[in-house]
């Protein structure tokens, strides 16, 4: 019997769904699965204080080392890290980082198949570079290499030849176009940033939206789809990611009121990308991903442009659809490399 762990940094696994929708879905594949986190660990004894769910509760237990590990969270501290090398060098993984904004870009580009998908890009090194690409675009987009969720994106449109507006979350300032250079200039002390042109991705009544592509290895290794849906800003906002306050609909809905008779049309489209690039992409890389969350953007001419791509894109309300493929393609790896 396959035995397997999900690592995360929460000592206990009753604040967190995924621990017990992975433990619901390992008694129904009748694999053994516990939980633990970075302080459970024994380096020493090779042991780990973990917790398995039985009878309608959690029980803490000694565990020995998993075949394969859920590795749910990252390392916070030094302290974590070794405990992560400690865990790497001794089980499977079934997560990889795809790296930041630009290794996705370039990897993307140097793959040559999906590379007119990515949105004209380059690195920020001085705050009055950008206006070299103000003479093609109108709007700017300016993005931390190393964010997420949206944070940290900042829309700059270009009113006149020395008046700019700056829109950062729901703070909008107006500046001129040497205060432009030392506002760029203070952000890129401590970030670095990278432009590309605006993507026009909004609905019929003018709020911004992407597109979540959520797919999953299943328990033959192959890539599904788990789940498609739109991402619609709140009050004009210009993010439409959930946790920047947008919220989410339903695909099939969305699409027939955005594209009326040619929503099908579409649907199949994102459908087939989502495979098709996910294939692709985990090509380029000397490892397997278990899920990618692909983030894309629609413009008026009905093309896709990546915007983002996920390694550990977010599960909440749909636990137990994620874990059931999460938990087959985590006893489908064990058992492959047994």
């Amino acid at each position: 019997m396959t035995v397997i762990g999900m690592l995360h940094t929460r000592k206990d696994p009753v604040y967190v769904k995924k621990a017990y929708a992975c433990a619901a879905v390992s008694k129904m594949e009748g694999v053994d699965f516990f939980y633990f986190s970075f302080g459970t660990v024994d380096m020493v004894d090779h042991k780990i204080n973990g917790w398995r769910y039985d009878n309608g509760k959690w029980i803490q237990q000694l565990r020995d080392l998993p075949d394969i590990i859920i590795n749910s969270k990252s390392p916070k501290n030094d302290k974590q890290k070794q405990i992560w090398s400690y865990l790497k060098n001794r089980c499977l993984f079934t997560s990889y980082s795809v790296g930041n904004k630009l290794k996705v870009y370039q990897k993307i580009i140097e793959g040559k198949q999906f590379s007119h998908y990515v949105i004209p890009f380059f690195i920020l090194y001085r705050g009055e570079e950008i206006f070299d690409h103000f003479e093609n675009h109108k709007r700017l987009v300016i993005k931390p290499i190393k964010g997420s969720g949206g944070k940290g994106v900042i829309f700059i449109d270009k009113i006149t030849t020395n008046q700019y507006l700056v829109l950062n979350g729901n703070h909008n300032e107006t500046l001129e176009k040497n205060e432009l250079i030392l506002y760029l200039d203070h952000l890129l002390v401590t970030t670095r940033y990278i432009i590309q042109p605006f993507i026009k991705s909004s609905t019929k009544e003018g709020l911004v939206y992407d597109i979540r592509l959520h797919v999953q290895k299943n328990g033959r290794g192959e890539w599904e789809t788990t789940l498609i849906y739109p991402r619609i800003s709140a009050n004009r906002k210009m993010i439409s990611n959930i946790s920047s306050g947008g919220f989410r609909g339903e695909l099939q809905p969305f699409l027939i009121e955005e594209f009326g008779n040619e929503y099908y049309n579409m649907k199949r489209l994102l459908e087939h990308f989502s495979i098709c690039f996910s294939q692709h992409f985990e090509s380029l890389y000397h490892h397997k991903f278990d899920e990618l969350g692909i983030d894309i953007g629609i413009d008026e001419n009905q093309k896709l442009w990546i915007y983002e791509v996920n390694w550990r894109p977010g599960s909440k309300h749909r636990e137990m659809d994620v874990a059931k493929k999460l938990v087959q393609y985590a006893d489908y790896l064990a058992k492959a490399n047994k």
